[in-house]
Order: structure tokens, then C-alpha cells, then sequence
């Protein structure tokens, strides 16, 4: 689907081509993390100032992503014809990121992999529990459980943000899917969906050793307020 063509002056441009750029670059971190496997996954990032965002195309190696095959979308999902990649179809989960965008404007960037244990959490509809804090400092509690939701339509994106809105965490696990995470920001998604893998993997290998032990509320505010507003030189350390 291609959307009607807009006016886009030097400034929007600009604005676009930063995040064409970002955008290609973090899935790259996808890969490094082992986050995705073959064509799976995609990273998304809000143009500032706009109701654009950037995401990958459908079924393109990692290998082959570049700023200029990014595809501009507005936040209906549609394509901006005529600019760089609209001859290519979007990402399939096209529809769940503008649907997060038009509902959640302070979300800037939005990620879905297909990590393993993250993965496996959600096959088991099961939320990851607050037990170490590491998940107390990034998520500020439990990763949450969203719906069962087919591809397709923006069934997913309503999942997400009625599971993620007005939660402290970070990343949803689909069911019977995976992980989708947002940020304020493309690379801070990309973050959140890093540490969403990694406490998904540290508490299910917990698990198998004996009984989690819970982390208390009030500990679990404390560390997350820290974290959030103390620690490091600056948001930029933490995102």
C-alpha cells in the first residue's frame, strides 16, 4: 500500500535521512546479539517532528539493509511514494508499528525479534517474573504477557499497546510469537529488546536450579528509580 506523496522540505529531509540511517544500522545489532535469524525481525524509528517512521523492507538479508532501501511510512502504515525503498514492500509487521505510533507518541522507536528464550516465554503465554534486578533497573517489574494476535492487520499493534500502556516495562511477549519492545527512540527499543532477551535467559536457567526468589515491591520501585534517574552521565547512557 503507498501513501499519497507529501511535501518534504530540506529540514524533514534531513530529519529522515538521520533516521533512515540509525534505523539500518541497529538491525545490525540484531545480528550481533543473535537476536534474529534469516530475514526475521525488524527495527522502526519515528521521524521527529512528524507523523513519519522507518522501517525495514519485507525479506531482505541483513546484509543488504542500507539507509537508502529504508522505507518511509506514515502512521496509517502506508507507503510514502516516491521517496527512496517505496518501490519495495514494507516490513509485515508495518501495520503493528504505525499502530503503536498513532496510539503511544512518546514511543519513537519500536523492535520485534524472534530471540529464543524470549520466544519460549511467550509460547508458554507466561510473563518473565521480577527476580533479579537487572529487569528491576530496565523493565521496573515483570515483562508482561500480551495476546495471541495473527499478522496482517494492526491486531498486534492493539496487543501491544494495551498491554505496554501505562506499564513500566518496556517489551511485551506476544503470545505464541515473541518479544516486541519500544523506546523513545529507535536505538533505546533496540536496548530494551538486548535486555529482554538476556533476562529471558537468565531466569528460565534460574528456574531449572530451584525456586525463583521474588524481589519486594518497594526494592523493586527503588532500583527502578535509580536506575532511571541516577545512574550514569545521562538518559543517553541508559538508553
Amino acid at each position: 500500500m503507498s501513501g499519497e506523496a507529501i511535501v518534504i522540505d530540506a529540514a524533514l529531509q534531513e530529519r529522515i535521512d538521520a533516521v533512515r540511517a540509525d534505523v539500518a544500522a541497529l538491525h545490525g545489532e540484531l545480528v550481533r546479539y543473535g537476536l534474529v535469524v534469516w530475514t526475521g525481525g525488524n527495527v522502526s524509528g519515528r521521524v521527529p517532528d512528524s507523523d513519519l517512521f522507518v522501517i525495514k523492507p519485507s525479506g531482505v538479508s541483513y546484509d543488504d539493509l542500507a539507509p537508502e532501501n529504508m522505507i518511509l511510512c506514515d502512521l496509517d502504515g502506508a507507503v510514502i511514494a516516491g521517496t527512496a525503498g517505496s518501490e519495495r514492500s514494507p516490513s509485515s509487521d508495518t501495520a503493528a508499528h504505525a499502530y503503536v505510533y498513532r496510539n503511544m507518541p512518546e514511543v519513537g522507536g519500536v523492535v520485534h525479534t524472534h530471540s529464543d528464550y524470549a520466544v519460549a516465554w511467550a509460547a508458554r503465554g507466561e510473563e518473565i517474573p521480577c527476580v533479579i534486578t537487572a529487569m528491576a533497573d530496565e523493565f521496573g517489574g515483570p515483562i508482561p504477557v500480551g495476546p495471541f494476535a495473527i499478522i496482517g492487520d494492526d491486531s498486534i499493534g492493539r496487543g501491544i499497546v494495551e498491554t505496554l500502556r501505562g506499564h513500566r516495562s518496556r517489551a511485551v511477549l506476544m503470545q505464541n510469537h515473541g518479544p516486541f519492545t519500544i523506546g523513545v527512540n529507535a536505538k533505546d527499543a533496540v536496548k530494551a529488546a538486548v535486555m529482554c532477551e538476556d533476562v529471558a535467559r537468565t531466569v528460565h536457567l534460574a528456574r531449572q536450579g530451584g525456586e525463583l526468589i521474588p524481589i519486594p515491591q518497594d526494592k523493586i520501585d527503588a532500583l527502578y528509580n535509580r536506575y532511571q534517574n541516577v545512574y550514569g552521565q545521562g538518559s543517553d547512557d541508559r538508553r
